[in-house]
């Protein structure tokens, strides 16, 4: 018979973690950049507690927000996303993050499908809401994320956040509730077919944010002044937002200046000493600095996700600014960590070319992720540095499933989840991805998909077949190459399918270039051979970027 532990059984709730930095963190800052007139905001975890509560007590009351209802956020990062961040959760409710990159018809779709109740936007994509508003079935409540004075630059009727909160007490009692109820809602495109909804809880996202806080992960700690570049509304700024308060960490928000210059800005003012985001923030910044002279002395390091760390940028911030680069990989299914890579002790003293092709590797497992490579077959593959398979992932902050039953054949029978990568395993528990299981192309953190691609160029009058692959690029990381068959008797003209493109898929999906071949490669089963069309192209190099890299 069991003998069970005599502990208490205490529910993780993300609103305890504002609790928590209120009561032992308080005057450490949040500083914002507003949308709505680029100047800066700063107040402490305790200002923000308290703000958060008159909120709690305004989504409820004003809006008749109800537990599990979906409320939406269309913003850039500040101290308002924050606040609706625990306001929402808070009360039980569940806080949607909504890519404003996305085709505005796929945003409708995503908020329709969340079937959200409100919606909380930066004046920056007011003409976005004031397009779609009409086509949203279930949406009862646009807030302007600004005080009063903005409203006239919106058409859309809505409340300001700022009257929305400002006659509210802030005595609001957080509630307190099952650990596993729902807490956040994001929206991953993935390969093909419709957005999939990947559904946190409470839980989930408070041991994600615990691990992240160890050292090896991202560290974060209370002397961090933490600023991340990568949004709020990309898998919960890679759960930064409730990694600061937990552990103090000064949280330095940039809205939606991530220029170079701009976040040169903000790095120095506030001393900025970790940073967060995708390969080209970095490209953007590295090129401002050596074109201006300036440095970013305050940084130690930079983890950078969402596709690769190209070795030229890695050796140009460590060799030039002193910067160490930190790769990660994740997914919006795992919340997102998986694996960060942190040099360990036995890898002191090796050489500097030694060093870089380690920091390349997709990085070390994150504890609480579990991993396998398995073969075409389902079998489980050594952990040997070269046995190269598919990998699947399990742990307590990654999906179990897609919100309302959409995709379950991205998961095994036995628990786990197909993460569509293809990948090795050394014995220090490193991970280098080799390739893909699908043929998504990853272009600057975002997913492009070749099948929905390739359909669209379909479309065009003179094509008989096309196929999509990604190409390498120094700045992208990949960008879409477009294969084209044509009918008999069409004449090639790259112009025309391109223009035809710009007007059917979204501007980030548009490929660079179109290559014409006489005959697609086809296999035994009627598909397009892309490794034949790899192996063809495999010398190929985008027009414009010859000399191009960091």
């Amino acid at each position: 018979m069991m003998l069970k532990g005599e502990m208490m059984d205490a529910p993780l709730m993300i609103s305890g973690i504002l609790k928590h930095a209120d009561n032992c963190h308080g005057d450490r800052e949040i500083v914002s950049r507003l949308p709505e007139d680029l100047s800066t905001h700063r107040y402490g975890y305790s200002d923000a507690h308290k703000r958060t509560r008159q909120l709690a007590n305004a989504l409820t009351k004003k809006l008749k927000i109800k537990e599990s209802d979906r409320v939406s956020t269309i913003a850039w990062n500040t101290h308002r996303h924050f606040e609706l961040y625990y306001g929402i959760s808070g009360i039980g409710a569940v806080v949607h993050t909504v890519n404003p990159r996305l085709d505005p018809e796929q945003i409708v779709w995503i908020l329709n499908h969340a079937q959200s109740k409100a919606v909380c936007f930066d004046k920056t994509f007011a003409p976005l809401i004031d397009g779609i508003a009409k086509h949203c079935k279930t949406v009862k409540h646009w807030v302007l994320m600004a005080d009063s004075s903005h409203l006239k630059d919106v058409q859309t009727k809505c409340i300001a956040y700022e009257d929305l909160i400002d006659d509210q007490k802030a005595d609001y009692d957080w509630p307190v509730f099952d650990e596993y109820a729902a807490a956040g809602l994001c929206y991953t495109s993935g390969t093909t077919g419709d957005p999939k909804g990947v559904l946190y809880s409470h839980r989930s996202t408070i041991l994600h944010a615990m691990a992240s806080s160890a050292a090896d992960v991202i560290g974060v700690g209370s002397k961090g002044n933490i600023l991340p570049v990568v949004p709020m509304f990309h898998v919960n700024a890679w759960g930064i937002p409730y990694a600061c308060p937990m552990n103090g960490a000064k949280l330095i928000m940039p809205g939606p200046r991530l220029d170079g210059p701009g976040l040169h800005e903000m790095i120095t003012e506030e001393q900025v000493n970790y940073v967060a985001g995708v390969p080209t923030v970095w490209l953007g910044l590295l090129q401002y600095l050596r074109e201006s002279g300036n440095r970013i002395d305050s940084v130690q390091k930079v983890l950078i996700g969402g596709s690769a760390l190209p070795e030229a940028l890695l050796r140009a911030f460590e060799d030039e600014y002193g910067v160490i680069m930190q790769q990660g990989w994740g997914m919006t299914e795992m919340s997102p960590l998986g694996t960060v890579n942190t040099p360990l002790a036995k890898h002191e003293g090796l050489s500097r070319d030694e060093e870089v092709k380690i920091k390349l590797k997709q990085g070390r497992l994150v504890f609480g992720v579990e991993m396998r490579i398995v073969d075409d077959e389902g079998n489980e593959l050594p952990w040997d540095g070269k046995s190269s398979g598919h990998v699947h992932v399990r742990g307590p902050w990654i999906a179990s499933g897609y919100f309302r039953g959409a995709g379950a054949e991205s998961f095994t029978d036995d628990g786990w989840m197909k993460t569509g990568d293809v990948a090795y395993m050394d014995r220090d528990g490193y991970m280098t991805i080799t390739d893909r299981s699908k043929d998504v192309i990853k272009t600057g953190g975002e997913w492009v998909s070749s099948i929905d691609l390739e359909n669209a160029a379909m479309g065009h009058p003179d094509v008989a077949m096309a196929a999509a692959i990604g190409m390498r690029h120094p700045k992208w990381d990949e960008r879409p190459l477009l294969i084209v068959q044509l009918k008999p008797g069409a004449e090639q003209d790259k112009e025309s399918i391109l223009e035809y493109l710009r007007g059917v898929v979204p501007k980030l999906w548009v490929p660079d270039d179109v290559q014409f071949i006489d005959e697609m490669p086809i296999g035994a089963t009627g598909k397009i051979l892309k490794t034949k069309l790899r192996e063809m192209f495999k010398d190929y190099q985008f027009p414009g970027t010859e000399g191009m890299g960091a």
